[in-house]
């Protein structure tokens, strides 16, 4: 049995860049970082950041292009992919490690809002939309009332 799959949470490093393969159908790449935070064994934090490059295809590749923007938060599921090519330049085979995403889901943007717009229009509208939250009851669950 073999799995190749990749799920990243992250954020935008540069706008997406669509085109179109000679068939047609459009491409978007991208470049996500994650970041990773511990202690090393002097108690000291450390953090390191590890930068991902992102292939999607298809209406997906249109949507991505459309709604995302540097900076914006998304998590991609997808599997890993690596290309080479001959450099003619560098007489030399290049190497890129992608993920080629089936999956991708707009996180919220620095606001805090949903990221849906790439766009910093305002709208006319007199008094901004509200977000639905969740109310969660404030008793605790008792695993034995749950009926599975």
């Amino acid at each position: 049995m073999y799995l190749n799959k990749a799920f990243i949470i992250g954020n935008l490093t540069r706008d997406p860049e669509i085109r179109a393969i000679p068939s047609g159908i459009k491409v978007c790449s991208f470049s996500v970082a994650t970041n990773r935070v511990w202690k090393d064994k002097n108690g000291q934090k450390q953090e390191s950041a590890d930068y991902h490059n992102i292939v999607v295809f298809g209406r997906q590749a249109e949507t991505v292009a459309q709604y995302m923007k540097k900076g914006s938060q998304v998590m991609i599921e997808g599997r890993m992919q690596t290309r080479s090519w001959d450099d003619t330049a560098t007489n030399t085979k290049k190497y890129r490690t992608e993920i080629i995403a089936d999956r991708v889901q707009f996180g919220n943007s620095s606001s805090g809002r949903p990221s849906m717009s790439s766009d910093n229009t305002k709208q006319d509208s007199p008094k901004e939309e509200e977000l639905d939250t969740i109310e969660y009851p404030d008793e605790q669950i008792n695993v034995e009332d749950i009926p599975f």
